[in-house]
């Protein structure tokens, strides 16, 4: 039997370790474009509701337990355009692009028939522009809320129920000028809840299933939430990583890296990449000075990093292995972020 010294295992266990890439995740906040691109001369927008309130009967569904058929049932939507509207222009105001974020509390439509659209005439939104001096109109032209509950069993008196709630809605933008209004932005999303239909506040508090009326709410916010981003550019939260390895000059450059110090890791790493001989690694390396490019908003060194990250990865890796799915996911999201930074110039 071969005889295996100190020095033998210390120099396996050098090898293991500088081979061994450990992954650390990260969250980012990114500003991303507006969906629809305003005019520049755009600054102060009105929010107005331009839709007829929803009758209790329409819309709404109840299928009881052992029951195979619904039966519709009636749910008050009063005030959920008055949500809609209102939390759309908090939600711009919030993102502080434009000057001014105007509302009015006006209910502009007082017919019933919510499925039929009615566009702002011309006169009436020069007049609306004239007295609150807007530049654009954003009008809430169309909104029909859903809500359909299955009841699936019942526990200690309390039925548990799923519930779904859907919003149909269409906005426009009116400009100055009839040829610059912009096409209807439409948007169709849902929310799910479960739990027991409990109104008394006892048991199984924290399982309760929300009423129809609340449900929309809550859709409503949800919705103006998405609305928001179409009409101005925001930030989003989203996920990235880093890859750690067992050495002094990696450990040195993730602490940089923790301290939003950029340019800092960029130099380890880069002297790291210049003398690691391992394929791997060298391509882990090359992700983390991709990603301290971008962190920098330098997105042209960016993606040539991420790029050679690719390309080493797929001299290691299998095509379907998880390194070069990773590389692939990051050279796309790159793109993509450079595509919205034009925008973003834009807007």
């Amino acid at each position: 039997m071969k005889k295996i010294t100190t020095a033998t295992l210390a120099i396996l266990a050098a090898a293991l370790l500088s081979s061994c890439a450990g992954i650390r995740y990260m969250d980012i906040e990114t500003r991303e474009p507006a969906q629809v691109t305003l005019p520049l001369a755009v600054r102060k927008v009105l929010i107005v509701n331009n839709v007829p309130q929803q009758p209790d009967d329409m819309g709404h569904f109840l299928q009881k337990v052992g029951r195979v058929a619904s039966n519709n049932v009636k749910a008050s939507s009063d005030s959920i355009a008055i949500f809609y509207t209102e939390a759309l222009s908090q939600f711009l105001a919030e993102e502080e692009y434009f000057d001014d974020v105007l509302y009015s509390h006006e209910q502009l439509r007082r017919d019933n028939n919510v499925l039929l659209e009615q566009p702002l005439l011309p006169e009436v939104m020069i007049e609306m522009r004239k007295e609150s001096g807007a530049d654009a109109i954003i009008s809430l032209d169309k909104m029909v809320m859903r809500t359909n509950r299955t009841d699936h069993f019942y526990q200690e008196g309390y039925v548990y129920s799923g519930m779904t709630a859907k919003i149909e809605s269409v906005m426009r933008v009116y400009l100055p000028t009839i040829d610059g209004q912009i096409p209807a932005v439409q948007l169709n999303d849902s929310l799910y809840w479960q739990g027991y239909d409990i109104q008394d506040g006892r048991a199984y508090a924290d399982e309760v299933l929300p009423t129809r009326e609340d449900a929309m709410k809550e859709l409503a916010v949800y919705a103006a939430d998405k609305m928001a981003k179409v009409f101005a550019p925001h930030w989003e939260f989203q996920n990235r990583w880093v890859y750690t390895f067992m050495s002094s000059q990696m450990r040195e450059a993730d602490t940089y890296a923790k301290n939003h110090q950029w340019q800092e890791a960029i130099n380890i790493w880069e002297s790291v990449y210049n003398k690691e001989k391992n394929k791997a690694n060298k391509a882990k390396t090359a992700h983390n000075i991709a990603l301290a490019y971008e962190m920098m908003d330098d997105m042209t060194a960016a993606l040539q990093w991420a790029h050679t990250a690719m390309e080493l990865t797929t001299k290691y890796a299998a095509s379907d292995s998880l390194d070069l799915r990773r590389c692939v996911i990051y050279v796309r999201e790159l793109e993509r972020r450079a595509d919205a930074s034009n925008k973003l110039d834009m807007q």
